[in-house]
């Protein structure tokens, strides 16, 4: 299975680990640590070195409760940083909602927006129609960052994850995108409680009913904290955990911070695939 994006086509038959690189002050894991784009940007080659396939830039921390950053601010952080990314030879994927950054990074040669939103942001499909080569990852949101877990989704959230992501990638579809470059999230820690997410985990695989590659983030969320009982600082092993037991149940695509222990986790779970 391929992923084609604007200057990559990626293969997906060896699960690919995408980098975390977040250029804010304030994401609940990492924030301030590589605001700078030099810090940024030396961030960005460690995580090659240590295995990424893929970086995904941010400049806007999107954890429960956090205001909305203006347009120029985030222009601001993110735009220098993909102008230097894009030559490191990897596929670069920025994590923004707002068209106008979409527009901005994709002109620089970004490969893949990746949307909390699901391009429900006016304009935003737009931009992505008028770059037809670019890859896109839908990612189901229960309301919206500052109040999604204020009241997280009730129900059986399986069917509703699902049914929220095969109508946006229709959608999409239906806008000329082609269904090779849009990947699903179906957006761990996104207005769902605890036990919601791990119900996404378990049953994952009616997600990939769909007919879409499934992109995943556990990473040092909340809800490993929960079980584990371990502050965000302290949640790299189960975080790694989390990565290995969404690829085996499916995943194409696992976004990660801890790239290097990811990479040789999954190492050993493929060795295990060879000889199964």
């Amino acid at each position: 299975m391929i992923w084609q994006t604007s200057r990559f086509s990626i293969d997906l038959e060896r699960p690919k680990v995408m980098g975390i690189v977040n250029v804010t002050p304030d994401s609940f894991s990492d924030g301030g640590r590589h605001a700078s784009t030099i810090a940024a940007l030396r961030h960005c080659e460690q995580l090659l070195k240590d295995g990424a396939d893929i970086l995904d830039i941010g400049g806007e921390s999107t954890r429960p409760g956090s205001p909305a950053v203006p347009l120029d601010e985030e222009l601001a952080r993110v735009v220098p940083l993909v102008r230097e990314a894009v030559a490191l030879g990897v596929p670069i994927s920025v994590d923004t909602y707002k068209p106008a950054v979409m527009r901005a990074v994709l002109d620089l040669g970004a490969d893949i927006v990746n949307d909390i939103w699901a391009l429900r942001q006016p304009g935003a499909v737009a931009v992505v129609a008028t770059h037809p080569q670019c890859g896109v990852c839908l990612m189901h949101m229960h309301r919206d960052p500052q109040t999604m877990q204020a009241a997280p989704m009730t129900g059986d959230v399986v069917p509703q994850v699902l049914s929220f992501l095969e109508l946006h990638a229709h959608n999409l579809q239906a806008q000329g995108v082609k269904k090779d470059q849009i990947l699903l999230d179906p957006g761990i820690g996104f207005g769902k409680t605890v036990e919601q997410n791990f119900a996404l985990l378990a049953r994952q695989n009616d997600l990939l009913g769909a007919g879409y590659p499934l992109l995943v983030g556990w990473s040092r969320k909340s809800s490993l904290g929960a079980v584990a009982g371990l502050d965000v600082d302290q949640r790299m092993v189960p975080s790694v955990a989390a990565a290995v037991l969404a690829v085996d149940r499916g995943a194409s695509v696992v976004r990660v911070h801890d790239v290097r222990e990811t990479v040789a986790a999954l190492a050993v779970w493929s060795a295990m695939q060879r000889t199964g």
